[in-house]
């Protein structure tokens, strides 16, 4: 038995808090404000051209209601070019040459998880230098939340031009999507890995690399929680929520959900449920496929070929992401 991350609230009914929004920790509340018509996401506003704040105010995810069907079919569209079981390839043997170059050990955050996945992806999306349009990935990634400091917004509009040069030609929107799905699956997949290399490897080799992901998506999710705006009035869980309210929805409290999940603290690959870490609904993550088809190539080769240290494990201080900063294998 392993208990959640220290700040992992209970489960219970929506709960308000201190700004006069709501916490929705019960797998059954964040599903029915995932799904609801009146629960809106927060709407980035436009930028100028070729900045963060233009990114994010371009992107599906970040879009109103009536401009999101639009802009989701882009990344979509894009996605559907991509065959999942080649990307799973294509990690598995970029995986397979970082550890052949590593020695005695290896970083899987650095190396692997915060590398690999990007490199296959970018490639595959087009971009002319995949291996250069990492760092600014991974730049865009660390300000694309609300709440970055100045100077992290400075780096992203920088690196948002890096991958603006870097993309094929295309309607300004159209590279805005496709560099989105980059973005967004940065710090969502390097957590799956580094979570997976946390809890997979002393797994016994039977149990399905498939099965172990998922149950790692519900037991130490990357994503822990996403916000959602009441656009009018709604009852939820037994509470009057108020038109305009915040609500933070805890997917790691609501994959902990007794009701749902059989003992939530035990780590037990193959269970039934389904973990809410990829969203549900209209907003449901468009990439889970591809997401889990590029963590299996990488941690199918961590399994083969590494075991754990002892090393402690740290992770990147943020509020709604779970990501280790470092993580140390051994190659066998």
């Amino acid at each position: 038995m392993i208990a959640a991350a220290p700040d992992t609230p209970a489960c219970g009914p929506p709960v308000p808090d201190a700004d006069g929004g709501w916490s929705v920790t019960r797998h059954a509340d964040v599903t029915d404000v995932l799904t609801h018509p009146d629960c809106v996401v927060p709407t980035a506003p436009d930028g100028p051209p070729g900045t963060l704040a233009w990114l994010r105010g371009t992107v599906s995810r970040f879009s109103d209601p009536q401009r999101h069907p639009v802009r989701r079919a882009v990344g979509v569209a894009a996605l559907a070019e991509l065959d999942p079981d080649e990307l799973r390839t294509a990690a598995a043997r970029l995986t397979g040459d970082e550890i052949d170059r590593a020695g005695g050990r290896l970083d899987v955050m650095a190396r692997l998880a915060r590398r690999v996945p990007l490199v296959v992806l970018a490639d595959r999306l087009g971009l002319a230098d995949p291996a250069a349009a990492v760092p600014a990935v991974v730049a865009a990634a660390a300000a694309y939340h609300p709440g970055a400091t100045p100077a992290a917004v400075a780096r992203a509009d920088r690196a948002v031009g890096i991958l603006l040069a870097l993309s094929p030609p295309a309607a300004p929107e159209v590279t805005a999507n496709r560099l989105g799905l980059l973005v967004q699956a940065c710090d969502a997949t390097a957590g799956l890995i580094g979570a997976a290399a946390r809890h997979v490897l002393p797994a016994p080799e039977s149990v399905p690399t498939g099965d172990l992901l998922a149950e790692v998506l519900r037991f130490d999710p990357p994503v822990r929680a996403t916000r959602r705006v009441a656009a009018a009035a709604l009852r939820l869980g037994g509470r009057e929520i108020a038109a305009g309210a915040a609500l933070v929805l805890r997917f790691d409290a609501a994959n902990r959900d007794p009701d749902v999940f059989a003992e939530p603290d035990r780590f037990a690959p193959g269970r039934p449920g389904r973990a809410l870490t990829f969203g549900a609904g209209p907003r449901g993550c468009p990439g889970e496929r591809h997401a889990l088809a590029l963590a299996t190539g990488v941690v199918d080769v961590l399994r083969r070929r590494c075991h754990r240290t002892d090393t402690e494990i740290r992770h990147d201080p943020h509020p709604t992401l779970r990501v280790p900063t470092r993580l140390e294998v051994s190659p066998r």
